[in-house]
């Protein structure tokens, strides 16, 4: 007898509420047609079979299904309370209990044996690569999931299953298997499917081609949906009213709902059904059409494939007028596909509105088109606004008060700013290559849109105009910053801006969002928790000087105000030299230097000593002047803080010293120096755990004591593993974390980053080896002794607790 093992998922940290379960009013699908009875919203428990991520089988009890909430509650064997199962956590679940038929099936006269009802063929390829098969009396296809209906017993029943759209990449339905039936002879095997790429759909198109031409009627009674008397009435019917269509028709009069009209559409008529609220529309598509004609004709350009224009509709089968038009406003063949989305009014907007061709009163109120005041720097600022949305030639130039451009770039700073980004990257490209916008969010780069070569010129003037920059110096880099409200009074947001001249005349432009504008309390920077209490400990000192370093973009301004507000009491007086200031508070004189007007860091520190403070925040060290101002004010009963731009915490003593550094002074006035980098933090939506194995542990630990190199060992092999078992293991067992992704992250298993801190605390040891001249390597050695740990040992423990990956921490810090 095998033992099976237990179901991968980590339970969520909280259940949902009784009042959320409730509110639940969820009804199991039946399968299509009307043999089977519909079914009632769940009261009370349900015997299931629960396939996990492992491919292991268990059994329970389903109290609850919640699918706008993607969770399941179950009982499970030995466990007094229900486990709420998020649907990224496995693979399948399935109602024990046969749905019985509404009548007997009919008898084989020969065998005296009931015939099984007509079942397809079905193969499921998870999203792990595994390759499921089966059969299914009919199939229900939703937003969140799969419903099948395997055969179950000789009475005719079937079992309800469940796969949710989380675990599968695809999923392929042959025809049923009922020989009795011209029309499903005739059908062939349907890949049955929302498409969300241009590959899936050209696939689905080149299958399309090879389906027999059935007709929609024919196609409804194939499945069940409909009986021939049904269908002979709505034809009649049809006789009378000859500009309606057989569907519609049909859906009017309650016979078939309009999702299984959908249906039919796909898997007996082959059309493509696309999901157009991630479809990614191809520009040169929705510029066949104009928006007044895809707005009235209700479709959506796609794509161009082999020559033809596809497009998107509610009804392609029922669509030929529309169809017609549509070739000969675009001048070429169209291929109609199925449109899925929430909002066709809404996504069609929204696609026309990215190429700047979106212009209608109806969506006004909708999306809230920001009012933009006068500015009195040029008289283009004056026009916003005023000009028509005329789109004449597609290469004459826009123009950078052309009104659709303005709303262009305002809807990119939104959608950049509610999206978590950090960045946003402009890149033109000589000739007629298109400018290229590119955002940051999580630290990785990612394609926004692409726009014609047209809107180079005028888009980075636009964005010079918003900033207050000189539009006809394109020779020269530039830096600026946006206060957004500026433009729309309702959305409060700051960008810092700097355009970089490149090749062939051209300039670049990255925009960056200074979205935090509270500092973030100390003990939720993710600090260790001694890390926490030796910083805590330094920045509360009444004199010195600590330093923050590490590259541009990795936090070294935000953990400086964390402090600033640790110590924030109205008894100190704080000043701050910024450049620029992007995080405020209450109780802080924060003053912006201007290196233009020769006003500099140093200068800024010289000012401070003069205006009796008792903590000052200098930006950054640039240079020998403001590192000996800075010394020389930590020297005289001021606490100074700092960032500077070194790889590590001993790096930083070596690289001030060679700056021109007193070693004396400095080494009397240093505190500590923190070191930090930020890596992407796990999704913990989708994130799931399983036990390491010896040859994982084993690797981590030898990462973990390669930072000590020869010396001997501040701790032993068992000292650690101890440690790591204390804090982040299960039962004494280590774990290994990963997130497969889901709609909450994108896909990507990433969700917001996490800080890798080196936190250094100068003992009187590491004060005499600075005097002396030590290098960076004795330094280290020394803090490693004292209970400093490198980037990459704090790193490997939060790949230990769950907060990241190895992979991200050896991409973002050295041994």
């Amino acid at each position: 007898m095998t033992t099976m093992k237990p179901l991968e998922w980590e339970a969520p940290a909280k259940t949902p509420s009784a009042e959320a379960a409730d509110a639940n009013e969820f009804v199991w699908p039946r399968p299509p047609g009307n043999a089977y009875p519909l079914q009632s919203v769940q009261t009370d428990p349900l015997a299931c079979d629960i396939v996990g991520l492992n491919g292991q089988h268990a059994a329970g009890r389903m109290t609850l299904f919640m699918p706008e909430q993607s969770v399941a509650l179950v009982q499970l064997p030995r466990a007094r309370t229900t486990v709420p199962l998020r649907f990224e956590q496995f693979q399948s679940l399935t109602l024990t209990a046969p749905l019985a038929p509404l009548v007997p099936p009919v008898v084989d006269p020969q065998s005296g044996v009931p015939r099984e009802p007509a079942s397809s063929a079905v193969r499921i390829v998870m999203k792990s690569g595994i390759e499921r098969q089966g059969r299914t009396v009919g199939h229900v296809e939703s937003a969140f999931g799969l419903f099948l209906f395997p055969p179950a017993g000789e009475d005719g029943g079937v079992l309800r299953q469940f796969v949710p759209r989380a675990a599968f990449q695809r999923f392929e339905v042959d025809a049923p298997s009922d020989d009795g039936d011209p029309v499903q002879a005739l059908a062939m095997p349907l890949l049955s499917r929302v498409v969300t790429t241009p590959d899936e759909l050209v696939q689905a198109l080149a299958h399309q081609t090879r389906m027999p031409m059935v007709r929609i009627g024919e196609a409804l009674m194939s499945l069940g949906m409909v009986s021939a008397d049904d269908l002979r009435k709505a034809l009649s019917q049809q006789q009378r009213e000859r500009g309606v269509p057989l569907g519609e028709l049909l859906v009017r009069t309650g016979v078939v709902s309009r999702a299984d009209l959908q249906v039919a559409l796909t898997r007996k008529m082959g059309y493509p059904l696309v999901d157009l609220d991630v479809f990614p529309i191809e520009p040169e598509a929705l510029r066949k059409i104009s928006y007044a004609a895809a707005q009235r004709l209700q479709v959506m350009p796609l794509m161009m494939s082999e020559g033809r224009l596809v497009v998107a509709h509610d009804d392609p089968a029922n669509s030929r007028t529309a169809v017609d038009e549509v070739e000969f406003i675009a001048q070429m063949k169209v291929a109609p596909v199925l449109a899925q989305c929430r909002d066709l009014e809404r996504s069609l907007h929204a696609a026309y509105e990215k190429i700047g061709a979106a212009s209608d009163s109806r969506f006004a109120q909708a999306l809230r088109p920001i009012e933009f005041e006068p500015a009195d720097t040029t008289a283009l600022v004056e026009t916003l606004e005023k000009e028509g949305d005329d789109r004449v030639d597609e290469d004459a130039p826009i123009e950078q008060s052309d009104n659709s451009l303005v709303r262009l770039i305002n809807r990119m700073i939104l959608e950049a700013h509610a999206g978590g980004v950090s960045d946003i990257h402009i890149e033109s490209y000589p000739g007629r290559e298109k400018i290229r916008i590119r955002f940051r969010k999580d630290g990785q780069l990612r394609t926004y849109l692409e726009l014609p070569a047209n809107y180079r010129n005028a888009m980075i003037a636009r964005i010079k105009i918003m900033c207050d920059l000189d539009i006809s110096e394109r020779r020269k880099p530039q830096d600026g910053k946006i206060n957004f409200a500026k433009f729309s009074p309702q959305h409060r947001i700051e960008l810092r801006v700097a355009t970089i001249p490149t090749n062939s005349g051209l300039e670049d432009v990255v925009m960056r969002i200074l979205a935090s504008a509270k500092p973030i309390a100390l003990d939720r920077l993710g600090l260790s928790q001694t890390n926490l209490e030796r910083l805590r400990h330094a920045v509360e000192r009444p004199y010195g000087m600590v330093l923050c370093v590490g590259p541009t973009g990795s936090g070294k301004t935000t953990t400086l105000h964390s402090a600033l507000s640790h110590i924030n009491v109205p008894e100190r007086k704080i000043w701050t030299a910024e450049d620029p200031i992007e995080i405020t508070q209450p109780g802080l004189r924060q003053v912006q230097v201007n290196p233009r007007i020769d006003w500099t860091f140093a200068k800024a520190l010289r000012a401070f000593l003069r205006a009796d403070p008792d903590v000052i925040m200098v930006g950054e060290i640039r240079d020998e002047e403001t590192a000996k101002m800075a010394v020389e004010a930590s020297l005289t009963g001021h606490l100074v803080l700092s960032t500077l731009h070194t790889n590590s915490a001993p790096e930083t003593v070596t690289r001030l010293l060679d700056m021109g550094m007193d070693p004396f002074n400095f080494a009397d006035s240093l505190l500590a120096v923190l070191a930090q980098r930020l890596v992407r933090r796990l999704c913990t939506h989708c994130r799931t755990a399983r036990p390491a194995t010896q040859d994982e542990v084993e690797e981590l630990l030898a990462d973990y004591l390669r930072a000590y190199g020869e010396a001997d060992l501040p701790e032993s092999r068992e000292d650690v593993l101890t440690r790591w078992a204390t804090r982040h293991g299960e039962a004494g067992q280590l774990r290994m974390f990963s997130s497969p992704g889901c709609s909450f992250c994108d896909q990507t298993g990433f969700k917001g980053r996490a800080g890798l801190h080196e936190l250094m605390v100068i003992s009187r040891e590491l004060r005499h080896l600075v005097q002396t001249g030590a290098r960076a390597e004795a330094l280290q050695a020394t803090a490693l002794r004292e209970g400093m740990r490198t980037l990459r040992q704090d790193g490997i423990d939060k790949v230990l607790a769950g907060e990241t990956t190895i992979d991200e921490v050896r991409a973002t810090s050295n041994v």
